[in-house]
């Protein structure tokens, strides 16, 4: 880079490295390459919304004074406890809302 980045920059940096004997290629992707690079990206996206899902009711349990370890295992086996549990004083909305928490986090896990 010799100067501030613009179009004419640009097209004579490409001409430069073109011109270099020592310059590599990246191979032009296939259909399929591309398709699976389409698929690792489309699940890298369901592990994050995953994640943040089981974050997302961990944090809510901690505001009423219920910890689960971290870890999706955790809270798979803590959920239910927790909203069979009468006398732990969650509200009813607030149970009913991390019953379809929970159905949502068993559906990304799928």
């Amino acid at each position: 880079m010799k100067t501030n980045k613009n179009d004419a920059a640009d097209a004579e940096a490409i001409c430069e490295a073109v011109a270099r004997p020592s310059m590599r290629f990246v191979p032009i992707k296939t259909h399929e390459q591309q398709a699976v690079l389409a698929l690792h990206r489309a699940r890298q996206g369901f592990v994050k919304a995953r994640t943040g899902q089981a974050n997302q009711i961990r944090g809510l349990l901690a505001e009423y004074g219920i910890v689960i370890a971290q870890g999706i295992g955790h809270i798979a086996q803590r959920l239910p406890e927790i909203l069979e549990d009468g006398e732990n004083g969650l509200p009813g909305v607030f149970r009913e809302l991390l019953q379809r928490l929970g159905e949502h986090l068993k559906a990304l896990d799928q």
